[in-house]
């Protein structure tokens, strides 16, 4: 699993104008089963999402397709972590330590 963490780099006027491209972005990663959580920072600096995957280079990837990215306005710091314990209603995200 992936924490995605954005902080933007650029005015929220350069925000708010794209931010109907990001949505749209978001919610094709929605369906395709990637994304499971996301929304703004407070203070509004950033945003974050939580992502699932096994291989970081493909969430690296996916970030750099990001209209915020693509269009300069903001950075992403990708931390990739192991769900090993999660509530009960997120069980099928559960992830095992390997070795």
């Amino acid at each position: 699993m992936f924490i995605l963490e954005l902080t933007y780099t650029s005015p929220l006027d350069r925000i708010d104008a794209l931010l109907d491209s990001h949505v749209a972005w978001l919610d094709e990663h929605y369906a395709a089963g990637v994304f499971i959580a996301s929304g703004r920072k407070e203070p509004r600096d950033g945003g974050v999402i939580l992502a699932v995957g096994d291989d970081r280079a493909v969430i690296e990837k996916l970030a750099a397709t990001d209209p915020f990215v693509v269009n300069g306005v903001c950075a992403y710091r990708i931390t990739e972590f192991l769900a090993t314990k999660v509530a009960p209603r997120l069980t099928a995200y559960q992830q095992t330590l390997g070795g």
